[in-house]
């Protein structure tokens, strides 16, 4: 996919992925619209950017906000990418194992919460920004633009305590495939990574030597974290080859959650 002249959106812009993702389109030619509630990281990486770029205050939680991040991107030029990256606001109660050391089970409402937030979320990004690129000119070979949403390994293996994250995540690979069966016959792609243990500023409570001490061990090969300059690198991949579609590709570094690390 041609990206010079067009636009992007990138919901969870101003996070370790979001924003390494936005550098590489950006220097791919693209305007990017940086989707978060961060606000002042996101606008701290339009002005890095410079090249017209713009910050829209985006919270997956409210449909309304997501409809106003994609038309943003529509009024910067042709929206040919859609980068689902976004994390999830604090569940109103608390996570955990299905059954406690209490004895009590988890709440449904903590259930809900990451599927509304990681599922739901994903799928309004998703269908809206596939409704804008349908009413785009395709380009060469009928294309008209690419949806990559984020997984997780614990989509495929969660480790314990992630019942309702394994979940969520699971239902984004359960649905790359069909998507990118609903889509083609508008020229439209979609993709899907699925990471493992990366350092993004989920970690900010420690040091990155802490994590990378801590989490670093329980990766194969290399064994450290990832770099979210290594998502964006996959994702600026997906995007420009267009035979890539309909799969969800691990980038794990062998990672499998509930094995012994080597």
């Amino acid at each position: 996919m041609e990206m010079h002249g067009a636009s992007a959106v990138i919901t969870g812009g101003a996070g370790g992925f979001g924003g390494a993702t936005a550098r590489r389109l950006a220097r791919l030619g693209a305007k990017v619209v940086i989707a978060d509630v961060m606000e002042e990281r996101g606008r701290a990486l339009v002005e890095e950017l410079g090249n017209g770029s713009v910050f829209v205050r985006c919270d997956i939680f409210d449909e309304a906000t997501i409809a106003e991040a994609v038309a943003a991107a529509q009024g910067l030029g042709p929206l040919r990418a859609a980068v689902v990256v976004h994390g999830s606001p604090p569940s109103p109660v608390p996570g955990g194992r299905l059954i406690g050391r209490d004895g009590r089970r988890l709440p449904v409402a903590n259930f809900e919460h990451m599927i509304r937030a990681y599922l739901t979320g994903a799928f309004a990004v998703t269908s809206h920004a596939a409704e804008a690129m349908a009413r785009t000119e395709p380009v060469k070979d009928g294309q008209r633009g690419v949806i990559i949403n984020t997984a997780s390994i614990a989509g495929f293996e969660g480790a314990p305590g992630l019942v309702p994250y394994s979940a969520a995540k699971g239902g984004v690979i359960a649905m790359t495939l069909t998507l990118a069966r609903d889509l083609a016959p508008l020229g439209i792609r979609a993709m899907a990574i699925a990471p493992g243990t990366f350092l993004t500023h989920g970690y900010a409570h420690m040091t990155a030597e802490e994590a990378q001490a801590k989490y670093g061990p329980t990766i194969p090969n290399p064994q450290r974290m990832g770099d979210p300059e290594e998502y964006a690198m996959l994702a600026q991949q997906i995007v420009e080859n267009d035979f890539l579609n309909g799969t969800v590709i691990r980038l794990d570094g062998a990672q499998r959650f509930g094995a012994k690390p080597f």
